[in-house]
């Protein structure tokens, strides 16, 4: 099982090339912690984010 996680919009994908959250294909192992978004609407971490996709996403992408 690999994670990497989107260079553009920071999701984590696990085994795949291309990103599902939007669909660019620069894609990194190179990527520290992690938040877990379950409900973005009622989220304030992920609107200010602009996190609209639950998921996990990268907190930072090297």
């Amino acid at each position: 099982m690999t994670e990497l996680a989107c260079r553009n919009c920071k999701f984590i994908n696990i085994n795949t090339e291309v990103c599902k959250n939007c669909g660019s294909n620069k894609l990194t192992k190179e990527w520290y912690g992690y938040l877990v978004v379950i409900d973005p609407e009622k989220s304030l971490i992920a609107k200010k984010l602009g996190i609209k996709i639950p998921g996990k996403y990268a907190l930072k992408v090297g």
